[in-house]
């Protein structure tokens, strides 16, 4: 190849990758202005919450209870919607936070395929004899294009979901494999353990939820992924582990969905 063509040719490959590139610094930035919006809308789910809990500990020492019942009944329906309205905000900006993860990290593979396609360029004209005119990039068509991050969860989700449960645990461990680093990483290693749960077996599923709590502290996930570990260990007959986490989730998560699964539990197995 020679030196004109060939840096023509890295030029625009160069190029092709400026695009992808703007785009993704546009959606790291729509990416921290939703979470800095989520933050703040968990942080009024759990005030409310507290607020809710506190009226309950308040007619259980009352003594006009039909008066107080009354005055409860009004305060806490104005609390639950608003509490319902918040939730719903938090569940819409987590999967805003998703999508624009996903987007982040499909755009950071393709500069990253860019970049090794400059590379390999690069080190094939510097290999070639002095004198070559050309280089041979092979038939069209020939090397499989890889597929990037979204699609390798979308995949194993779909695998899940269909039932199938060891294909879909070989696909979220091989995307943890391939793509460790990425915004999806948290919830693969959550559907490790929910496919080993579904499978019934519950040490390795307590082993990957564990994993999320201790790799992820601040995923999403970590709710979910004691709300598991507990059940796991009730799936286990061990009560008392069970309890423990169970009661973690509660205390730690108030106005969550898997505050509230944990705490029909306990009331079912006795707290």
């Amino acid at each position: 190849m020679k030196p004109r063509t060939f840096f023509i040719l890295t030029f625009f490959v160069a190029l092709t990758a400026c695009a992808p590139q703007a785009e993704l610094v546009k959606t790291q930035s729509a990416v921290s202005t939703v979470r800095e919006d989520s933050k703040v809308t968990k942080a009024q789910v759990q005030e409310l919450q507290r607020r809710v809990d506190a009226l309950d500990e308040n007619v259980k020492g009352t003594v006009d209870a039909q008066k107080v019942m009354a005055d409860y009944g009004a305060k806490t329906d104005q609390l639950t919607t608003d509490i319902q309205i918040l939730q719903g905000k938090l569940e819409e900006n987590n999967f805003r936070i998703q999508e624009l993860a996903q987007k982040l990290d499909d755009r950071s593979f393709k500069i990253s395929e860019l970049a090794a396609r400059v590379d390999e360029l690069e080190a094939r004209t510097k290999s070639l004899p002095t004198g070559t005119s050309s280089v041979s990039t092979g038939p069209a068509g020939t090397v499989p294009k890889a597929i990037g991050p979204s699609e390798a969860y979308r995949q194993a989700m779909n695998d899940y979901n269909s039932g199938n449960f060891d294909l879909a645990l070989a696909g979220f461990q091989n995307y943890l494999t391939q793509f460790p680093a990425t915004s999806q990483a948290d919830n693969a290693q959550y559907w490790v353990g929910e496919c080993y749960y579904a499978k019934k077996d519950f040490p390795k599923a307590i082993d990957a939820f564990s994993k999320v709590v201790k790799t992820y502290p601040k995923s999403e996930k970590v709710a979910g992924a004691n709300l598991k570990i507990g059940y796991s260990y009730l799936n286990e007959k061990n009560t008392a582990k069970a309890k423990e986490y169970l009661n973690k989730v509660v205390k730690e998560y108030p106005g969550t969905k898997e505050a509230q699964l944990a705490k029909d539990k306990l009331r079912k197995i006795g707290k």
